[in-house]
């Protein structure tokens, strides 16, 4: 990751008193990574980074010293060692900026347990501050929307790999492990844990699985990501191993009629619920309302799941900038499902689909 970037820190700085906080502390997570370029271990020993508009201070664990050192250049660092524990260095931070007696936010990287014991040393109001980078980390920039693209290429390519695999026979586990080579010698890492399902495991959207053997006229949904350079791709695909039912080719249009639906409802201004009803009111005009299970999407970054969430309730207007998927997807129990997902960047001409693996009705093992 980049280095230090005091810009980001300024803004959030900024957006502080908005949101009526004096200081907010960062453990482990992608915000820490956004303003820090950090990617740290989320163990047992409590770090991270204190933000106020009175300056900075780090809370370091003597194991991270150097690593958060480099990075943290010209802030303070408050380090401790395993046989004291974090509390007095933390205490001692915040009293070097004041924030004993204010209003102190707290994002989702801090431990509970953590947080628990430092409520009983520094008398503060804590609250939850796990929103409030939320409209900084969700208008990327053009540097950022590169990395995704490429992350984007990367999965496409993969994906081709899994498809020319799929035969009757072959198990939702060798995909799997397919899946991750095809990273691997990428040099990459997934962006979170692949799903490979196949026939009636794939009716569960996240599905765990990897007993699975594909049969003839089976479905095989498969939805994975990779991380380049920090950022995220997400994607899914579902095709059929053999000669599937009229009911499976018909479902496979509904999903795809709706995603394309989805697609079309993205440009600036919009409310985020209003994509997410373009797609489902295609899903539930075909009868299957009851069997899409998710929101139509979710915002994605430094962190697979961030915002903007594309979601009924979710009345914020789209911004250019904000990447996030379209995945809509029909999931009957017992029997199949299908899901289609796709990368979305908005633009102020409406949106750029990051993903350019094709959506067409397709049967492997041919």
């Amino acid at each position: 990751m980049g280095p230090l970037r005091r810009d980001r820190i300024e803004g959030l700085v900024a957006r502080l008193s908005e949101e009526g906080m004096d200081g907010i502390f960062l453990g482990p997570s992608g915000d820490l990574t956004y303003l820090t370029g950090l990617e740290l271990f989320p163990d047992e020993r409590c770090k991270g980074l204190m933000v106020s508009g009175a300056g900075c201070f780090g809370l370091v664990p003597l194991l991270y010293r150097q690593e958060m050192g480099e990075r943290l250049e010209g802030i303070p660092l408050f380090v401790w060692d395993d046989r004291e524990g974090f509390l007095g260095a933390f205490a001692r931070g915040c009293a070097s900026l004041g924030l004993v007696g204010k209003v102190i936010g707290i994002n989702s990287g801090m431990r509970a347990v953590d947080l628990i014991e430092a409520m009983g040393v520094v008398r503060a109001r804590y609250v939850n501050g796990s929103k409030v980078m939320d409209p900084l980390r969700r208008v990327k920039d053009p540097g950022e929307l590169d990395l995704m693209r490429s992350a984007s290429e990367m999965a496409d390519r993969v994906m081709w790999r899994v498809f020319e695999s799929l035969r009757p026979g072959v198990t939702e586990r060798q995909v799997r492990d397919l899946i991750l080579r095809s990273f691997e010698e990428m040099g990459v890492v997934p962006s979170f844990e692949p799903i490979v399902a196949f026939g009636a495991n794939a009716s569960m959207p996240h599905y765990s699985g990897g007993d699975g053997v594909a049969r003839e006229g089976d479905c095989a949904v498969l939805d994975f990501g990779c991380r380049f350079k920090g950022y995220c791709s997400d994607m899914t695909r579902t095709f059929f191993v053999g000669d599937p039912s009229d009911e499976a080719r018909r479902i496979y249009r509904v999903v795809l009629e709706a995603q394309l639906a989805g697609l079309a409802a993205v440009r600036t201004g919009v409310e985020a619920q209003m994509v997410d009803r373009a797609a489902r009111e295609v899903i539930s005009r075909a009868g299957y309302g009851e069997f899409f299970l998710n929101r139509l999407g979710h915002g994605i970054g430094l962190e697979v799941h961030e915002g903007p969430y594309i979601v009924e309730g979710n009345s914020n207007p789209l911004e250019a900038g904000n990447v996030f998927s379209v995945e809509p997807g029909i999931y009957i129990p017992g029997l199949m499902g299908v899901r289609i997902e796709d990368l979305v960047a908005v633009t102020p001409q409406g949106c750029q689909v990051l993903n350019s693996f094709p959506k067409e009705f397709m049967v492997a093992g041919r």
